[in-house]
């Protein structure tokens, strides 16, 4: 049927050009000098946003981390919420001298909302117009010691908002962790450098990332509280003609989910929010590419392109049509073949980016050889598993929930 052979035209031209840019961005971050900035004052004065739910294991790491900078330590607050939290997590923070409003809300739940909270008491006092930019970090996270000091030079550069490496505590426990792990130390490593030299706006991740005074105003504090607010943050800024910066020598060490069943649900939650984001920026961005030829708008268009699900409605819809007699049933199994090659495809690409990703990064990555290559082995597996959980993601009501660290 031609709705058939469109969705497969669709499909085809949408998936060449994603996988044709990532390419490109591979190419270029392997032959092209990297971005880096010059020295800077260190005069700056920053705040650290974290919202902690029960995070009195590790909020202690992290304290440490920022008050152990090479950038004095005197111009750094840290500000933490304690959201709806029933440990000592805010006991704790007290004690190293940080900043501690506690929230209860079991009704609005979430990082956004936790953050708009704390922003909204900070502009509510006046204390906010102190500080020339807001960083924003999870309780899990640990830094290089000179992670304040990179991003300032980047932030004096001239840049509004900054991404920077994403890097892992615990790649090394097993597959599971592993698979994520790679993924951010990839999107650092190839996209979000590659995008730094094409002039395009880099990602905000979940963490690690900074914004201006100027840019929090503006937001009048932070108003982004969809499932994935950082992506929301993130298209919001780009079409508000913000071009993201990305700071590759500041690193920061997340600590990933090691159990299948909890990185299943953070992924469920990450692939409803796209579905959020792209409904409610998707046609902003097509319209700001073609008026604005704004690049960004295209990069993050393909980025937010639903091409699973997109996938899974495609298979579904040929095997209905085949059960109404609109279709033949050869024609389906015949298409089983191509689907099959997919993906056989995509798991060697997927090896492949996983070994690359090792190799150009290995003096970043803590773990064996033998380890890496079985991590490399088992990387499509966790790739794969995206296939399920964005057919869930449809229709799933995904809700945030947080994730368990050890510390």
């Amino acid at each position: 049927m031609a709705l058939l052979s469109i969705l497969d035209i669709l499909m085809t031209i949408v998936g060449t050009v994603g996988i044709a840019y990532q390419a490109l961005c591979v190419v270029i971050s392997l032959f092209a000098k990297p971005i880096t900035f010059p020295d800077a004052p260190m005069d700056r004065r920053y705040a650290v946003l974290i919202s902690a739910r029960n995070e009195e294991n590790v909020i202690g790491n992290l304290i440490e981390c920022i008050r152990t900078q090479t950038y004095p330590s005197e111009l750094i607050d840290i500000w933490l919420v304690a959201d709806n939290c029933d440990d000592h997590t805010a006991d704790v923070a007290r004690a190293k001298g940080c900043h501690v409003i506690e929230r209860f809300n079991k009704e609005l739940i979430g990082k956004g909302y936790a953050l708009t909270y704390l922003l909204d008491r900070m502009n509510e006092s006046g204390v906010s117009d102190q500080y020339d930019a807001f960083f924003v970090f999870d309780a899990d996270n640990r830094l290089d010691r000179h992670y304040f000091e990179e991003m300032n030079k980047a932030f004096q550069a001239g840049f509004k908002i900054l991404t920077s490496y994403r890097n892992s505590v615990n790649l090394s426990d097993n597959w599971v962790s592993s698979g994520s792990a790679l993924w951010f130390i990839r999107e650092s490593r190839f996209l979000s450098a590659s995008r730094m030299w094409l002039g395009n706006s880099c990602h905000v991740g979940g963490t690690g990332f900074m914004f201006s005074r100027e840019v929090m105003k503006r937001n009048n504090g932070w108003k982004f509280h969809l499932l994935t607010e950082d992506l929301e943050f993130t298209m919001d800024s780009v079409l508000h003609g913000d071009r993201i910066g990305y700071c590759g020598t500041a690193m920061l060490y997340d600590e990933q989910p090691v159990s299948f069943q909890q990185s299943w649900r953070q992924r469920l939650r990450w692939s409803k929010g796209f579905l959020q984001v792209f409904r409610y920026y998707g046609p902003a961005l097509i319209k700001r590419a073609v008026r604005e030829r704004d690049f960004s708008a295209v990069d993050f268009t393909l980025l937010l392109c639903p091409f699973m699900v997109l996938a899974i409605i495609r298979m579904a819809m040929g095997w209905l049509f085949a059960v109404c007699g609109f279709v033949s049933w050869q024609s389906q199994i015949a298409s089983l073949g191509g689907w099959t090659s997919s993906i056989v495809t995509a798991i060697v690409t997927m090896m492949a980016l996983a070994a690359l990703t090792i190799i150009v990064e290995r003096d970043h990555i803590g773990a064996t050889n033998k380890e890496l290559f079985a991590y490399v082995l088992s990387f499509p597996i966790y790739m794969l598993s995206y296939v399920p959980i964005s057919f869930q993601a449809i229709f799933a009501k995904a809700q945030w929930k947080p994730i368990e660290h050890k510390g």
